[in-house]
């Protein structure tokens, strides 16, 4: 089975709901390393790209994604919006006029996505950053799609992975970003980009559990 021009905007929306439930949340890590501000933030941001779902003219995956993307971009302050603009961004430009989505597909944009977080970021593994949660995923997701597996299982995979990722920052020092003003005082705390990044990862698996 593929994944439809429906099943993406069902996942957008689900995350939506996710980061407004998740927004005290994410603000209260954001506080501990960054500007207190990410739950607020990205909260904005979705609920602005939710608004923009209903307007879309065609049924393109990668202009979808690609609006979303702008729309972040315009809308989400601090460096979550240029990075997770350019991740959704690079996700459309990699399903550009695809209207469905075989799990290897999805993985290639993903992958995208992640190149386009790194361009701009010019982050690396073991930063503490968004990163520490998206590339498990994109790892995991390559694997599934090489093994053959059903959008379900490689997305409840690359979920798994993700979250790993999330937990592994917590001993991490932070090299990039807000939080690496903080040097070694930036250990012991989960960073709040790969907290978010882990849910956005949860809400595809839970979203596509039956596909």
């Amino acid at each position: 089975m593929s994944i439809t021009f429906d099943d993406v905007l069902t996942w957008i929306r689900s995350y939506a709901t996710v980061v407004s439930a998740n927004k005290t949340y994410l603000t209260e890590l954001d506080s501990a390393i960054g500007d207190a501000d990410h739950g607020i933030n990205m909260d904005r941001g979705f609920q602005a790209v939710t608004g923009k779902l209903d307007t879309l003219a065609s049924r393109d995956i990668g202009g979808c994604l690609r609006t979303i993307g702008s729309t972040l971009v315009s809308t989400v302050g601090g460096a979550s919006g240029p990075l997770y603009g350019m991740f959704f961004m690079g996700m459309g430009g990699a399903t550009n006029g695809k209207e469905d989505l075989s799990l290897a597909e999805f993985a290639a944009a993903f992958e995208a996505g992640v190149a386009g977080v790194q361009r701009i970021g010019k982050a690396e593994p073991g930063d503490k950053t968004m990163l520490e949660a998206l590339i498990p995923a994109r790892e995991a997701l390559a694997g599934a799609a090489v093994d053959g597996s059903s959008v379900a299982a490689g997305l409840a995979r690359a979920a798994d992975a993700a979250e790993e990722g999330m937990r592994a920052t917590v001993p991490l020092v932070a090299r990039k970003g807000r939080a690496s003003y903080l040097g070694e005082r930036s250990a012991g705390h989960q960073d709040p980009g790969a907290t978010s990044s882990a849910l956005l990862l949860r809400s595809a698996a839970d979203a596509w559990s039956g596909i």
